[in-house]
């Protein structure tokens, strides 16, 4: 049944671009975790929501194969950019090979490291719309950072808050990124500078409006 549902979905959606199509099956041969490439529908969602907020200034927090960059970059007008930020180094050549490949990849910034080290480094623009997708570890972390670079009324979309269920148990010590996911959640529940929502897209997102 879910799958006969989201076959509909897809048939009565807009198709994916060729590019993310070739990404993802590149993914899939030449990638140890080609399940974190965000995918079609999170793409779609991604981009027709940084439509619909007229988002102009992005920043992404885990750029990964750089599927969520080129679906939030199709949507930015023509001053648009968006800042994505990637620790892993050994992933450049496969994004700079799709982002390369991308028709208006002048609006997408790329940084190699440490979000943690690179945030409090970028431009003093305030953004319209930040993409946490990184280490679950230290969400709170990420939150820290980018609050204060929000414009007021932008919005911070965080992926995988449902984090495959485990939400809903008690973690062992050991399990930092449900524990990280957890305290996520909780803090931003409490949080009153801000409105919020999980959705229940793939791994679970929340949208958090500023206030």
């Amino acid at each position: 049944m879910i799958e006969a549902l989201e076959k509909y979905i897809l048939e009565h959606s807009d198709p994916e671009e060729e590019l993310l199509q070739k990404m993802v099956r590149d993914a899939h041969v030449n990638l140890l975790r080609p399940r974190m490439v965000s995918g079609h529908l999170q793409g779609l969602f991604l981009k027709l929501f940084c439509r619909a907020v007229n988002a102009r200034r992005i920043l992404e927090i885990g750029t990964y194969t750089g599927y969520a960059t080129i679906a939030m970059a199709e949507a930015l007008d023509e001053n648009g950019y968006i800042d994505t930020i990637e620790i892993d180094d050994e992933m450049e050549p496969f994004i700079q090979r799709y982002f390369s490949s991308f028709p208006a990849r002048e609006k997408i910034r790329l940084h190699i490291g440490d979000a943690v080290d690179i945030i409090p480094k970028l431009n003093n623009d305030e953004y319209d719309l930040v993409f946490i997708d990184a280490d679950k570890r230290i969400y709170n972390t990420y939150y820290d950072l980018v609050f204060d670079k929000v414009r007021k009324g932008g919005i911070i979309l965080a992926d995988n808050t449902l984090w495959d269920g485990k939400v809903l148990e008690k973690p062992s010590p050991s399990d930092k990124q449900t524990i990280g996911i957890l305290q996520f959640n909780d803090r931003v529940a409490s949080d009153t500078r801000v409105e919020k929502m999980i959705l229940p897209l793939r791994d679970g997102l929340t949208i958090i409006w500023k206030k």
